[in-house]
């Protein structure tokens, strides 16, 4: 067994983000040329943004020329949630060391006010799902770079639109799935393009969880959460557009729920349910691993088996999304059970499987295929591994994305700048095919991915047919992202009798006489 991939490989890769995530304080700010610290607005206080709060404290404890300078959240708040750190609007404005008194550009339950500020360099956004496109486009327009938490968008269009404007602007834009931190992924990629496993036919991943109380319903409600405390005209949305869409319903078509507005993952207005929420962390850092992006064909199945408590999302869910690449992921998940699938990436030669969680994972292992000469039972054990790759890295992932994301935000160059660990344009891949599948679930209908409209379609019958049809002429097949490997892994070899075959025309064998 040998660990080829070391850690100065992967930081090869990404020697800037490497770099910045290793260096001390003092020495950040001088490399980086940070003289000046980056004030950080957060938009939307809730239980995940107080982990963002807390990685930008302690980044300022460090030294590290940060500031939490503004929040704005449409909740007065509660300082006795989440271990009394608080959530909210008021609570986290005193976790920020921000008097309450500031001004309106700074505490405010109107993002558009703190977005005005023009000390604010850098918007955090962690708000329900439907407002992310909005405040992210408007963040970049003012001139500020973007942390953008999962999932990026509530739509396909949205998270294109995302895109787009950080391309046309330049701002530096993260989507904060924390586990592109780890460089297991890309020292995944380098050793499957190097064709070590041959040809990619399948990923697979999941994320099982089991909650008596039915999957987000651990979101306490509060008697003080009332319409004199929660601008729920604001939540909702529904006096803005993005992408042609209204964000939400109006107070009329939705009146005030406490369990919609605290719980506002079980409901399709405001997210995907476990498609977007979980199956786009798994799918984004896969699809990095694998070597691809956009899918050309998803299909998305499940239902409400047991969580019938109002909810409108499923607890049961499965995805497959199949790739021009020639290869299919398959991502799956119940809120019922908490027994994962693993994470696997499976090739013609050999079969890579992910180990450890939290995060960071301990690495991957990988085994060699048992290709066999005659019909075969299906392999119980996977053997020995062939191979190791040790994870290097240790500690909080989220912080690591944090240290990434704002060592690109100081750099000058505008190509540079955008190359951050978990870009919008990978962001916007995984998004399309967790949501693809949402809308393969709801609507009962296969999609098709037409990528260079950037638009889904009814599937039809050419999918089977063109691999068919590629049977027929003996093609090759295609490979993944950046494919090294020539043709290891990726030929037949048919046995001798096969020359036998052929359709007899007038009586006439095809092999001769």
């Amino acid at each position: 067994m040998s660990n080829v991939v070391h850690r100065r490989e992967f930081l090869a890769v990404s020697a800037a983000a490497g770099a910045a995530m290793a260096l001390p304080a003092a020495s950040y700010a001088r490399i980086l040329g940070a003289n000046e610290k980056l004030r950080i607005a957060f938009l939307g206080v809730g239980g995940r943004c107080q982990q963002h709060i807390d990685v930008i404290l302690q980044m300022q404890k460090e030294g590290k020329g940060v500031e939490p300078f503004a929040v704005c959240d449409v909740w007065d708040g509660d300082p006795e949630l989440g271990n009394k750190k608080g959530r909210g609007l008021y609570p986290s404005a005193k976790r920020c060391g921000i008097p309450l008194d500031a001004g309106k550009d700074r505490v405010s339950k109107d993002y558009r006010t703190i977005l005005d500020n023009k000390n604010v360099d850098v918007v955090c956004i962690a708000t329900p799902d439907h407002w992310h496109a909005r405040m992210a486009i408007d963040a970049m327009e003012h001139g500020k770079d973007v942390y953008l938490e999962k999932p990026m968008t509530r739509t396909i269009a949205e998270a294109h639109l995302v895109v787009d404007t950080a391309q046309k602007t330049g701002r530096t834009v993260t989507i904060g799935v924390q586990s592109m931190a780890d460089p297991t992924w890309q020292a995944a990629y380098e050793y499957i393009k190097a064709g070590n496993i041959g040809h990619v036919f399948q990923g697979q991943t999941s994320y099982y969880r089991n909650y008596i109380g039915g999957q987000w319903r651990y979101y306490p409600l509060k008697k003080e959460m009332t319409p004199q405390t929660i601008d729920w005209r604001m939540f909702l949305g529904c006096d803005f557009e993005c992408a042609g869409e209204r964000l939400g319903p109006t107070p009329e078509e939705m009146p005030f729920d406490r369990a919609l507005w605290a719980q506002w993952r079980c409901y399709w207005p405001f997210g995907g349910g476990m498609f977007t929420d979980l199956f786009v962390h798994q799918t984004t850092h896969l699809i990095a691993a694998m070597g691809v992006r956009y899918p050309a064909r998803v299909v998305g199945a499940g239902g409400i088996y047991l969580e019938y408590d109002g909810r409108d999302v499923p607890d049961t869910a499965t995805v497959v999304a199949d790739y021009d690449e020639g290869c299919q992921l398959i991502i799956s998940a119940t809120m019922c059970n908490d027994t994962q699938l693993g994470e696997m990436i499976r090739g013609r030669l050999a079969t890579i499987k992910f180990v450890g969680g939290g995060d960071y994972l301990q690495g991957f292992e990988v085994y060699a295929q048992n290709i066999q000469g005659g019909p075969a039972k299906p392999m119980q054990s996977l053997g020995e591994p062939i191979y190791v790759f040790k994870n290097p890295r240790r500690g909080n992932a989220t912080y690591d994305l944090w240290e990434d994301f704002l060592a690109h935000c100081r750099m000058n160059d505008k190509d540079q700048r955008r190359q951050t660990l978990s870009t919008p344009e990978l962001g916007a891949a995984a998004f399309t095919t967790v949501n693809l599948g949402v809308q393969s679930y709801r609507f009962g209908k296969v999609f098709f991915w037409d990528k260079e409209k950037r638009q889904a379609r009814e599937a039809d019958a050419s999918w089977a047919a063109r691999w068919e049809e590629r049977s027929k002429k003996r093609g090759k097949p295609n490979n993944i992202i950046g494919w090294e490997g020539g043709d290891k892994g990726n030929t037949l070899v048919p046995p001798p009798y096969q020359k036998l075959e052929g359709p007899w025309i007038n009586g006439k064998d095809p092999a001769g006489s």
